[in-house]
């Protein structure tokens, strides 16, 4: 993984337990004339320690983070790609998920054309969502299925559910799958602005930007980052002598066909896909021991999803502790769903719930257990993680910790 609080499994982990923020100011000129005055950003990564200059000026800047955390899953799995062997090559597919892909870079090749610059030549392999897999394809050798899915905030929980499905039918043995986004560009926080769903009010240190939750949030914070995983049965992990983190057991999608942007009142949607994936799962909801949220720090997306958990999961919703990985990281777009993921896996491993950052005196219409501000102990090895996005997307996974 790499996240704004840190880079690498390890780091990530100690950072999402100790409710260590990753939000920065926006650095460079282009962004002064911005309201934002925080973003999540991944200061600490050198896209040059992933690739040459020449090839990291032809890919979207989430092409290296999503190399980079790809080649981490792959190493904690005891993945390694022989280039004689092509029968290892073929048993892996990719499936990324991704809201913005390439759109900060086009963002530059436009920027270039219309002030007498040069455009670059990969402008539509690298500006169109379609070929970024086959980045990771190309980069680590993969000749299994090498497919994008693109649903806002739910791509990369979509991805893994994807990934999980062609594992159960027996269409590929293993898949690297997760999501990657870097779309923090003037142009992209411009039209963010304009939808009045990006924080603008100045704290007096950045890190209090994010605020899921929290009476006095203004919206989300724009984040960058990758979180990836390797996803097999488990019999073949058994097979190769892999010891598997964590089961997936359960997933589902659903769409309010309600609106653009906004959650439909009803909540019905988000709430039959938290049933569906339980369904999936053939488990029940008191089983749910811990929730990972989506938890934007947007006014409505927060009520909404609070009011979905509690006609979920009943008088459960009461007893269960929740937390908003977003409140450290900002909102990483499409990526979101797997950053949540990953945070409650390694969290659950170590004996904890992250907490959720900057919840100083709550929303009285979001009354749940958010764990506010301390880690808190857990035994917990059942877990629900939970998407929600623009067009009305809502999508839920349940999984295991081993």
């Amino acid at each position: 993984m790499v996240s704004p609080n840190g880079v690498g499994t390890g780091a990530f982990a100690d950072a999402c337990l100790n409710g260590r923020s990753g939000l920065v100011r926006p650095a460079g000129d282009e962004f002064q004339s911005l309201k934002t005055s925080a973003v999540a950003a991944v200061e600490e990564f050198d896209p040059l320690t992933v690739m040459p200059a020449a090839e990291a000026r032809r890919v979207p800047r989430m092409i290296p983070m999503a190399i980079a955390a790809s080649r981490e899953a792959m190493r904690q799995a005891g993945i390694e790609i022989d280039p004689a062997n092509l029968a290892v090559q073929r048993s892996i597919g990719v499936a990324l998920g991704t809201g913005g892909g390439g759109l900060a870079f086009v963002e530059e090749q436009y920027r270039q054309l219309f002030t007498g610059g040069q455009p670059s030549l990969f402008s539509i392999t690298a500006g169109t969502h379609g070929n970024l897999s086959s980045e990771l394809s190309i980069c680590l050798q993969l000749r299994g299925p090498s497919h994008v899915l693109s649903t806002g905030c739910t791509s990369s929980t979509d991805a893994l559910g994807y990934a999980t499905t062609l594992i159960r039918t027996g269409a590929v043995p293993m898949m690297l799958a997760g999501g990657a986004d870097a779309p923090i560009s003037p142009g992209i926080l411009h039209a963010f602005e304009k939808m009045r769903v990006v924080s603008t009010r100045r704290w007096d240190d950045p890190r209090q930007s994010s605020r899921p939750f929290s009476a006095d949030r203004d919206g989300f914070v724009l984040g960058e980052g990758a979180w990836m995983f390797i996803l097999e049965s488990l019999d073949h992990a058994r097979s190769r002598g892999a010891h598997p983190v964590a089961e997936v057991l359960g997933y589902a999608s659903t769409c309010d066909a309600f609106h653009r942007v906004q959650i439909a009142p009803d909540v019905a949607e988000p709430v039959r896909a938290i049933e569906l994936a339980l369904r999936d799962a053939a488990i029940e909801r008191h089983e749910i021991e811990y929730v990972n949220l989506h938890g934007t720090g947007t006014a409505l997306n927060d009520r909404m999803e609070t009011l979905a958990m509690h006609r979920s999961l009943g008088a459960h919703a009461m007893r269960v502790p929740m937390s908003s990985t977003k409140s450290m990281i900002g909102h990483p777009q499409g990526a979101c769903g797997a950053a949540g993921l990953a945070a409650t896996v390694l969290c659950l491993q170590r004996g904890g719930v992250h907490p959720t950052i900057n919840l100083d005196s709550p929303d009285d219409d979001c009354d749940l257990d958010y764990v506010a501000n301390e880690a808190r102990p857990s035994a917990a090895r059942v877990a629900l993680c939970n998407c929600i996005a623009f067009g009305s997307k809502n999508s839920a996974m349940l999984i295991r910790v081993l």
